[in-house]
C-alpha cells in the first residue's frame, strides 16, 4: 500500500491541497507499514484524524506581497497591516513596538491597524506572530506613490533619453521599488506576485522612468524614504483601471486592489493615447472623474493627490484631426476635482512621429512640482505652465489671461509666440499675431476686424513656444465655452 492510499480519507478534510496532505502522508508511510502488524493502517489513518487534524492542517500566517521587506511604510498615518490564517487564530503584529492583536475571521482574514510613524531613516522589523511566525525586515517609514497608465509611463527607464547616465547613479538605498505584473482578474484580487526592493543600477532598469524621476526629485528634495509602486500596461485604455459603485476593470481587479488598503500619499498618471484613438473627446472628463473618485473611495481617501500628465502631441493619423485637442480640454477640465494636478509636455517631444517622448526625466520632475508644493509645502517653486482662464474682446483684438503665469509670459525661444488663431463669429479661423503684455496677451489678425474666439496649440503636431518664467510651457486651449481647470 503506497502513500496515495493511506491519503484517501484524508482529501475530504477541510478542503485541504492535495500536495499538502501528500506531503504529510509520505512521511507517515513508513511509521503506518511498520504498524500495520498490529493494526489495519485504515484504522490508524482514521485515529490520526480524530486527535490530530488541527495541529496538522492549520493554515499559516501568511500576509500579500505589497506588505514585504524592503518595503516603505506610509508616514503620519494609521497603518493597517493584513493578511490570512486559520479561522479563530490569534494574531500578533509588532512593528518595533507599535503593536496590535486580533483574530482571524470565519473566513481566515485578519486586519489590525497601528499607530502612525514617523519618517526617521532607520530600518525597522515587523514581526507578524500567530502560530507560525512570519519576520518583514529593513521596512522604512516615508511616503509612498503609486504610478499608473499605460506604454507612456510603463516605460523603462533602460529606454529613456539619459539612461546611460540615470542608471549607474541609481544607488538610492532610501528609496524603494515594487513592479506590479500585468494581469486582469475578473472580480478584485488579493493578491499579486511582486515583491519590493532596494533602488540600485541592477534593479531599476525596468522600472517606469517617470516614476523613478518623480520618486528621486521626492527623495532629494524631502530627505525621507520613498516607496514607489508601478502598476501601468501599455496601450490600456481608461477603463479596464476604474472602479466604481456599480463593478471593477480588470486592472483594477488585478493590478490596484491587490495593494489596498495599503496607504499611499497619492499616485502619478500617464495615459489617454488609446482613448484618443477611441475618439472619447470630452467625454473622457467624466471618465476620469471615475478613476480619481473611484480610487479615492477604495483608498478611503478624499484628499488622495492625483496628478497626471497631459499626453504630448503625435502627428500620425491614428489621431483624427480633432481629436487630441479636445481630449487635452478633457484633461484640463479634470483640474476643477480637488488636489489635482497636471504637467504639460508639449515641448518634450523633438520627434513627432514618436508617440513615445524619451524625455521622462522632465516629466518627473513636473509631478514631482505639484507634489512638493501641494502635499509638503514647499514656498516659492512654480508648479505649473500657464493655464488658460479668462478672455475679453477689446475692439479687434481678443485679451487673454492665465494661471500659473508666475513673474511673467515669454517665448521659450525667444521667437515669436507660435500655434495661435483667431476667429470671428463664423468660426474661421486664420494664423494670429500674440503680443505679451505683462501676464496677459493679446491676439489679433487683420484678416479678422470683429474677433470672437481664439485657440492656441490646437493640433496633433502643435509644440508651440509660450512659456512663463520658469521655463514651463503653456497647455493647448481655445476661448468657446473652455472647459478647463486651473489646479489653483
Amino acid at each position: 500500500m503506497d502513500s496515495a492510499t493511506y491519503c484517501r480519507p484524508l482529501r475530504c478534510i477541510r478542503n485541504v491541497p492535495v500536495p499538502h496532505v501528500r506531503a504529510f502522508c509520505s512521511g507517515m508511510v513508513s511509521s503506518m507499514k511498520r504498524m500495520s502488524a498490529v493494526c489495519r493502517p485504515e484504522l490508524f489513518v482514521a485515529l490520526l484524524m480524530l486527535v490530530g487534524e488541527r495541529s496538522l492542517l492549520q493554515a499559516d500566517v501568511k500576509l500579500p506581497a505589497v506588505l514585504g521587506s524592503h518595503m516603505v511604510l506610509q508616514r503620519d498615518v494609521p497603518l493597517p497591516v493584513w493578511g490570512t490564517a486559520e479561522p479563530g487564530e490569534a494574531v500578533r503584529v509588532d512593528l518595533d513596538g507599535n503593536q496590535a492583536e486580533t483574530k482571524a475571521g470565519s473566513d481566515g482574514r485578519w486586519q489590525v491597524t497601528l499607530k502612525s510613524m514617523k519618517a526617521d531613516g532607520k530600518s525597522h522589523r515587523l514581526t507578524i506572530t500567530g502560530k507560525n511566525t512570519v519576520v518583514l525586515e529593513d521596512i522604512l517609514i516615508g511616503e509612498v506613490w503609486v504610478g499608473s497608465g499605460q506604454s507612456n509611463m510603463e516605460w523603462q527607464l533602460r529606454s529613456a533619453h539619459n539612461a546611460k547616465q540615470a542608471i549607474p547613479a541609481a544607488k538610492h538605498p532610501q528609496m524603494r521599488l515594487f513592479h506590479v505584473p500585468k494581469v486582469q482578474n475578473k472580480m478584485p484580487a488579493s493578491d499579486v506576485k511582486a515583491s519590493w526592493k532596494v533602488c540600485t543600477p541592477q534593479n531599476v532598469p525596468s522600472f517606469s522612468a517617470v516614476l523613478y524621476f518623480f520618486g528621486l526629485r521626492l527623495q532629494e528634495e524631502l530627505q525621507v524614504p520613498v516607496g514607489l509602486i508601478n502598476s501601468s500596461w501599455g496601450g490600456s485604455p481608461i477603463e479596464p483601471w476604474t472602479v466604481t459603485e456599480k463593478g471593477s476593470g480588470g486592472m483594477y481587479n488585478g493590478m490596484i486592489a491587490p495593494l489596498l488598503p495599503l496607504p499611499v500619499r497619492g499616485t502619478i498618471w500617464y495615459q489617454g493615447e488609446t482613448n484618443v484613438i477611441q475618439k472619447n473627446g470630452l467625454a473622457y472628463r467624466g471618465k476620469m472623474h471615475d478613476l480619481i473618485n473611484g480610487w479615492r473611495r477604495v483608498w478611503n481617501n478624499d484628499d488622495l493627490a492625483f496628478y497626471f500628465v497631459q499626453i504630448a502631441p503625435w502627428d500620425n493619423t491614428r489621431y483624427a484631426d480633432g481629436e487630441l485637442p479636445k481630449l487635452w480640454e478633457a484633461q484640463a477640465a479634470t483640474l476643477k476635482l480637488p488636489h489635482t494636478g497636471m504637467v504639460v509636455t508639449t515641448d518634450l517631444v523633438p520627434n513627432l512621429k514618436d508617440i513615445h517622448p524619451r524625455n521622462k526625466l522632465d516629466v518627473g520632475n513636473r509631478l514631482a512640482r505639484w507634489a512638493l508644493v501641494k502635499d509638503y509645502g514647499r514656498q516659492n517653486l512654480v508648479y505649473s505652465g500657464p493655464l488658460f482662464t479668462k478672455h475679453t474682446v477689446d475692439g479687434n483684438r481678443i485679451r487673454l489671461q492665465f494661471a500659473h503665469a508666475a513673474a511673467g509670459l515669454k517665448s521659450s525661444d525667444g521667437k515669436p509666440l507660435s500655434h495661435f488663431e483667431i476667429a470671428g463669429q463664423d468660426g474661421k479661423f486664420v494664423p494670429a499675431v500674440a503680443a505679451i503684455d505683462g501676464k496677459t496677451l493679446v491676439v489679433s489678425a487683420d484678416a479678422v476686424p470683429t474677433p470672437a474666439h481664439v485657440r492656441f496649440g490646437w493640433q496633433r503636431a502643435a509644440t508651440p513656444n509660450l512659456v512663463n518664467s520658469a521655463e514651463l510651457p503653456a497647455s493647448p486651449f481655445q476661448t468657446n465655452n473652455w472647459q478647463g481647470g486651473t489646479g489653483e
